[in-house]
């Protein structure tokens, strides 16, 4: 799908929305995030930043059609995306919004784990790699490679065992916890990484108290998956904050219909509750 000419009304929720309708499988994971970047920088040149997607993968095309092995291609592309082109994790100002815009991750060379794997993805593939997103908890990763599995950290530029895997494991869902590659290390769909990014931004807005792009951030999720009880439940709650009442009572009430026995539950029926009144004196 190509980009419409300047001239013309164009609007990136809409783009977004309409690259969504075609299966998992054949989402432009590159251009749908640059569509959730359109809605920050409504000037953005989209097909300028997917040009430097493909000028990346043919500088290391190359290189890659030398290596016979995965963890030959995973030294290529870490090589030549972390210490020839200075991709890195942005640890001084990791809550930095612009760490989550495929743009400025382009432009800056800086992001977080989801938009430097998108990174890593996006050249691999173009260059004729087959590099997977893994939706580890806490830390997003990449992974090449069938038998040889090899796990890569674009935050931290480096590969990573499977003993590090479960250390780091251990620590988001605790000591008992027990590193399962099928569950752990699988293959994250399109629409998972989308809604992880956009989940990202949003948890950073809510922070900020930017509950007019945590908002977007909610819509924009609900569109990649619709009825999603958790999503319901944070926009209701960012409508609240936003004081339209009767839409956030909407949201909550459709939550606890879809998960009644949430371990949220409890605190959104006080939510509730506490918005009746103000329904009310609407009427």
């Amino acid at each position: 799908m190509s980009d419409p000419p300047a001239t013309s009304v164009w609007n990136p929720r809409d783009a977004f929305a309409e690259v969504l309708r075609g299966p998992d499988e054949r989402i432009d994971l590159a251009r749908s995030a640059l569509l959730i970047a359109a809605e920050e920088y409504p000037a953005l040149d989209i097909p300028r930043y997917l040009a430097r997607l493909d000028e990346l993968a043919g500088e290391v095309a190359p290189r890659l059609g030398k290596a016979r092995t995965a963890a030959e291609r995973v030294a290529v592309l870490n090589r030549f995306l972390f210490a020839e082109r200075g991709f890195a994790g942005n640890r001084e100002h990791y809550e930095d919004p612009r760490n989550s815009f495929l743009n400025e991750v382009l432009d800056r060379c800086a992001g977080i784990p989801i938009t430097l794997s998108l990174v890593y993805m996006e050249v691999a593939r173009r260059a004729g790699v087959e590099v997977d997103g893994v939706g580890f908890p806490g830390h997003f990763l990449v992974k090449h490679g069938k038998e040889n599995l090899i796990i890569v950290d674009a935050f931290f530029g480096a590969v990573l065992t499977r003993e590090e895997c479960q250390v780091r494991l251990a620590a988001v869902l605790g000591a008992a916890a027990q590193l399962r590659p099928e569950l752990h290390l699988r293959k994250a769909s399109a629409r998972e990484i989308l809604v992880r990014l956009l989940g990202n931004l949003k948890v950073l807005y809510v922070r900020s108290a930017d509950f007019g792009r945590a908002l977007a951030c909610c819509e924009r999720i609900l569109l990649v998956a619709p009825g999603a009880p958790h999503e319901l439940r944070d926009r209701g709650l960012v409508y609240e904050k936003l004081e339209c009442f009767g839409a956030a009572a909407a949201d909550l009430e459709r939550f606890l219909e879809l998960a009644p026995d949430d371990e949220s539950a409890g605190a959104v029926r006080e939510r509730l509750a506490s918005l009746r009144p103000r329904l009310r004196q609407l009427h």
